[in-house]
């Protein structure tokens, strides 16, 4: 098929272009560099595209269409205060796809996020109600909400998708937003104690980034629409996380604690993912400790380049 996947030089979109590339696919990469490393995708063979979407609408309406696109472009930064600058970026770009989908009635599937979960109460269910705790969180309920109001227009069902944690190779470009596991492991590396809130017990769904991407084929090929969890459907505590980087790196590091200095994070993320299973065919293949161990392995966990 021909695909479309905007945000291809970011941490999951890097990941998931090379593989439906290598699964025989047409791929056509779309990136604008805000949040992303030309250093994803050395070695992916495809037509890259560097644009932001509201500058490249006009070009896209004049192409072959496209079978799939994966919309994973977005602002990830949750720190980041403006919010006309993330509602912009995220809510009114994707207005633009969504006009594309219809165009070339295709299917589409995109990024959501577990934070619109917010506080509320875990295994996190599709079914709760969003309780968006910043900015960044409010614009993918948003999303979310837009999509609804597309759905006569669209050949096929819209898939939404909400990550959990995602960690794995190709995360070191995004620094202070990368995932826990890649922050803490590069602090071990260089020899420092692992910094983590206090008293480390707040609990999150890490998934590996190798199940996100199964994730995405799965809905690329279902018959209806919806928005679903793509967790590892387990919750692993920060010390746990710094347990097993010392067992992977053979370290003996105990924990720095400080005290949490965000009023808007979650103390703990859990998926529900009975609706995925059913829905998509979703079936993580990967735990914490497998994660861990895929990602040294890979010669990527808290190095850089």
């Amino acid at each position: 098929m021909r695909v479309l996947v905007t945000g291809a030089a970011g941490f999951i979109g890097s990941n998931l272009i090379k593989r439906l590339h290598a699964d025989g696919h047409e791929t056509v990469a779309l990136d604008n560099f805000s949040s992303a490393s030309w250093k994803n995708l050395v070695g992916w063979c495809g037509d890259f595209v560097t644009a932001d979407l509201g500058s490249y609408t006009t070009a896209l309406r004049q192409a072959r269409p496209f079978d799939v696109v994966f919309h994973q472009a977005s602002i990830t930064d949750t720190t980041v205060a403006d919010a006309s600058l993330m509602m912009g970026n995220n809510v009114e770009a994707f207005r633009n796809i969504l006009d594309l989908a219809a165009l070339w009635k295709c299917r589409l599937v995109w990024a959501s996020s577990a934070s619109v979960y917010g506080p509320g109460p875990a295994p996190m269910a599709e079914g709760q109600k969003p309780v968006p705790l910043n900015i960044y969180a409010f614009s993918k309920m948003v999303m979310e909400r837009t999509v609804e109001q597309y759905r006569g227009r669209l050949a096929h069902g819209p898939i939404g998708l909400r990550y959990f944690n995602v960690y794995g190779p190709g995360e070191d470009h995004k620094g202070a937003m990368a995932s826990m596991v890649h922050r803490l492991a590069r602090q071990m590396r260089s020899g420092q104690r692992p910094r983590i809130f206090t008293h480390g017990e707040q609990k999150r769904d890490f998934v590996y980034v190798e199940d996100v991407v199964q994730a995405n084929l799965r809905a690329m090929e279902c018959a209806g629409g919806g928005v679903f969890n793509v967790g590892s459907g387990g919750a692993w505590t920060f010390n746990e996380v710094v347990r097993q980087l010392n067992r992977v790196l053979k370290t003996d590091f105990q924990p720095d604690y400080f005290d949490n200095p965000y009023s808007f994070t979650q103390d703990w993320t859990e998926a529900d993912l009975t609706e995925s299973r059913r829905t998509l065919g979703y079936q993580p293949g990967f735990d914490l400790a497998r994660g861990i161990d895929a990602y040294f392995a890979s010669g990527k966990l808290g190095i850089g380049g």
